[in-house]
């Protein structure tokens, strides 16, 4: 396992981590999201040791990161930390030599890597003359070149074009299925949804939620039930007691149930009002449960 337990770190009367911990298990991804300012990037720099944190540790298969450890992790930072007049493929051959492989290996990892990412035509290239997107694209094959045990990525699809983004999920699923952790920060969440086996959300320094998206759907099963009665009159639902009209149009309408309240009984009071064609729970996105689990309790903003 990669295991980030009870991480604190505060910079002066800044807290921007309150004991944040997970897990990630070899060849699954964990999908790590939160607004801008929760700590996500904290939490990836204390992993590779270049902020130390007040408490709590990261371990891989037991033993806490270390120098020899880390080299084995492909690290990804959200700033490009490329040498921009070096051309692609000795940039990313350079980064492999630093990691431990011989010239030969680096030099065919880094064109396996090249031609894997979309770069080929351009490995005679200096990096300053790329488009952001394609040196998001150098950057990532760095991370990849030296066939790390573990993987941490920072932003990784930020600025890709959708061709990039489907090049590079398939080779962060073609890592895991390798055995590989992978661990990504990503404000994309429709892509952390189509990605990852696990979810963490990060707010306010603290992890507000974490499993797989399927287990946080049905921590929230039963809040949303659609209906679709194409004749009813308009505002059917509205006098329905525990039950809130979240939207209405056309005869589709989205409800908001409370705790206690029975489906069955508004089932009824839908099929009163004429042929109901569709009714069924309906699950939240990844985004909904996000805005969920970061919004700010009234009792949370006054202590």
């Amino acid at each position: 396992m990669l295991e980030f337990d009870g991480l604190h770190k505060s910079f002066g009367d800044n807290r921007v981590l309150d004991g944040v911990g997970f897990t990630v298990a070899p060849g699954s991804m964990f999908g790590f999201c939160g607004s801008n300012g929760a700590g996500k990037t904290t939490t990836m720099r204390i992993a590779m040791g270049l902020v130390r944190p007040d408490a709590g540790r990261v371990s891989w298969q037991g033993r806490p990161l270390d120098d020899a450890v880390r080299r084995r992790i492909g690290y990804m930072p959200e700033e490009r930390g490329l040498y921009p007049k070096m051309k692609v493929g000795e940039q990313v051959t350079y980064f492999a030599r630093l990691h431990g492989l011989g010239a030969a290996a680096a030099a065919r990892a880094a064109a396996e890597w090249i031609e894997r990412l979309g770069l080929g035509e351009r490995r005679g290239d200096a990096v300053e003359k790329l488009s952001l997107g394609n040196q998001q694209r150098v950057q990532l094959a760095a991370a990849l070149v030296s066939r790390p045990e573990v993987l941490i990525l920072d932003e990784p699809f930020s600025g890709l074009d959708p061709i990039g983004v489907d090049s590079l999920a398939e080779a962060l699923l073609g890592q895991a299925r390798e055995g590989v952790p992978v661990v990504f920060s990503s404000h994309q969440l429709d892509l952390v949804e189509r990605l990852c086996d696990a979810v963490g959300i990060l707010a306010r320094g603290r992890m507000v939620a974490t499993g797989t998206v399927e287990e946080l759907r049905r921590r929230e099963a039963g809040r949303l039930l659609r209906v679709v009665v194409p004749d009813a009159a308009p505002h059917w639902a509205a006098s329905l007691t525990g039950v809130r009209v979240v939207s209405e149009q056309a005869g589709d309408t989205l409800l908001e149930l409370d705790g206690g309240t029975d489906d069955q009984e508004v089932l009824s009071a839908a099929l009163r009002t004429g042929r109901v064609t569709h009714f069924a729970w309906r699950q939240p996105t990844l985004v909904e449960l996000f805005r969920e689990a970061v919004t700010v309790s009234p009792q949370e903003v006054a202590a």
